[in-house]
């Protein structure tokens, strides 16, 4: 068998900066420290901090008052930093700069007088976040662009999820110009999302089998396996080797790996361990240099 490996994979920017923020202060603060929501959608990720002291949890008021508390990278509403305020909570927030950036479009448009639109998945920790900035009408389906409500010319601003399919968000969007004729639309999926669909899509062509690593409630890690079983390949999200199941690799001469943005190259590694491939090939791909500063809390 040969494993041919997807460039560019795993952690994206806002990824790292988001454990790296974790990691500073357990080292700077010491144990507990408090995240609220998992600070990135990795297990993996969550575990090896939580060994180390990091607590997570789902809603600010699980936070002891006083203590100090890192919200997720997917981003937070302004009610939690209320709830926060009112505990008299330290916050340091590892929310990525790409969704922030989400988060001031849907303000600045809300201002300027146009109904915001989010295309997104419901439910999602970054779109809770984002419709929490201000008051905005959620595309999840496309029959969702319907219920809004709206006249045809209203004059509508058109927001995105950074972790969506870029095809089936591109479709959305078709839609939704096609019903308000005044519409602004911002694709803000983000570079990553978009890199690592783009080296699967290239990657397919070439094998039998596509195995995404990364978990089950990772929105990228989804839409990687789904770019694989749109070209017609047998496509698998799993988190590690012992999710792999042996029949799946029965006959299969060349198997395609690739990692979402969430994903730490360690399973990447222990998947082509299980897998013990007579070659492994890397498929060259965008070259990714993007960094982003550390909250100003922790710039010294």
């Amino acid at each position: 068998m040969e494993v041919l490996l997807s460039s560019p994979r795993g952690f994206c920017a806002g990824v790292v900066r988001a454990i790296d923020v974790v990691d500073i202060c357990l080292r700077k603060y010491g144990p507990p420290v408090y995240v609220k929501h998992q600070i990135v959608h990795n297990p993996w990720v969550v575990n090896d901090l939580e060994r180390r002291g990091a607590i997570t949890v789902e809603e600010v008021e699980e936070v002891p008052e006083g203590s100090l508390v890192i919200f997720s990278a997917h981003g937070s509403p302004p009610e939690d930093f209320a709830k926060a305020k009112a505990l008299n909570l330290t916050v340091i927030d590892a929310v990525c700069p790409l969704v922030t950036k989400v988060h001031n479009e849907a303000k600045k448009y809300h201002r300027e007088g146009k109904k915001v639109i989010l295309v997104g998945h419901k439910g999602h920790q970054e779109v809770r976040g984002t419709m929490g900035q201000v008051e905005m009408a959620l595309v999840d389906d496309l029959k969702d662009i319907a219920s809004t409500g709206w006249d045809d010319d209203q004059e509508v601003a058109v927001l995105t999820q950074t972790t969506l399919s870029v095809g089936d968000t591109a479709q959305a969007i078709n839609a939704i110009q096609g019903k308000f004729t005044n519409a602004v639309v911002r694709n803000d999926i983000c570079y990553a999302t978009t890199n690592r669909q783009d080296a699967v899509y290239k990657m397919s062509g070439e094998v039998q089998l596509v195995l995404v690593i990364g978990a089950q409630n990772s929105s990228n890690c989804n839409r990687l396996r789904e770019v694989g079983e749109s070209l017609g390949v047998p496509a698998y999200l799993v988190n590690g080797p012992e999710e792999i199941d042996p029949a799946w690799l029965a006959g299969k001469e060349k198997v395609g790996i690739t990692s979402g943005a969430s994903t730490p190259e360690v399973l990447v590694e222990q998947v082509i361990k299980r897998l013990a491939p007579e070659k492994v090939t890397m498929v060259s791909g965008v070259e990714e240099d993007i960094t982003f500063n550390l909250p100003k809390q922790l710039h010294e």
